[in-house]
């Protein structure tokens, strides 16, 4: 089993990083949206004076992710109200709020329209929550058909995988397991964003990090993974609520 410790964060020429001390051979070191939270994976032997050194060699590339971050367009909290937009599949959609009797529900209308159907004074929180709801069953559908195409061509089968809200990172993989989480938000994504968080999480059944074979492997079944990367990491993020 990994192990894993939390330690003090180090304050590195006015930058807070947080350092995960795990059971592994090399350090890592990432760079998270939507504020540009900066981690790093360090084995248990390493010092802090080493982490420093590995933080002060990359600060250029650092700086330069947070910038890109600080640039990224947001969108403005959500009231949903009639004719706020919405992002489905990386295309916006107006809202359009019903009040009615009966069960809520959401219909995707192709002509650019999200309606709303709810009770009379709904709350906010109610509204939200249906609009969460139908975010995860439209992802969910969408995810079988990518695993099915892609799972032969990487070589590796998931024996699970579900959708929940991540702060961090747009997938995660728990290699023993074969087990594959998918951020919510990618719902919000185009769908080549979304399949390639697909491959990305099946890659990591062959490597756990983000190395050199990985890369490799990377490339030669998705040999357009880096511009999909830059897409998605340029793609509107939620309202500043979404943090680490």
């Amino acid at each position: 089993m990994l192990s894993i410790y939390i330690s003090p964060n180090l304050l590195v020429s006015g930058i807070d990083v947080q350092i995960v001390r795990k059971s592994i051979k090399n350090l890592h070191l990432a760079v998270y949206p939507p504020n540009g939270h900066v981690r790093v994976a360090a084995p248990e032997n390493i010092t802090d004076d080493n982490v420093r050194l590995a933080v002060v060699s990359k600060l250029s590339w650092i700086k330069n992710q947070q910038q890109d971050f600080k640039n990224q367009p947001r969108q403005t909290e959500r009231k949903y109200i009639s004719g706020e937009c919405h992002y489905y599949l990386g295309k916006r959609y107006r809202l359009e709020v019903i009040e009615r009797e009966g069960k809520p529900e959401v219909e995707h209308l192709k002509a650019g329209k999200l309606k709303l159907f709810v009770k009379s004074g709904a709350s906010v929180t109610t509204k939200e929550k249906q609009i969460t709801e139908w975010y995860r069953g439209q992802l969910k559908a969408t995810i079988p058909s990518l695993l099915e195409k892609w799972q032969p061509k990487v070589g590796k089968i998931a024996a699970d995988w579900g959708i929940r809200k991540m702060r961090t990172k747009w997938g995660s993989c728990n290699i023993k397991k074969r087990r594959i989480w998918l951020n919510l938000e990618l719902a919000k994504k185009p769908l080549e964003c979304v399949e390639y968080i697909v491959v990305h999480e099946l890659i990591h059944l062959h490597e756990r990090n983000h190395n050199e074979r990985f890369k490799s492997l990377m490339e030669k079944n998705l040999p357009n993974w880096r511009s999909l990367q830059k897409l998605l990491n340029t793609a509107p993020l939620a309202h500043e609520d979404w943090e680490y």
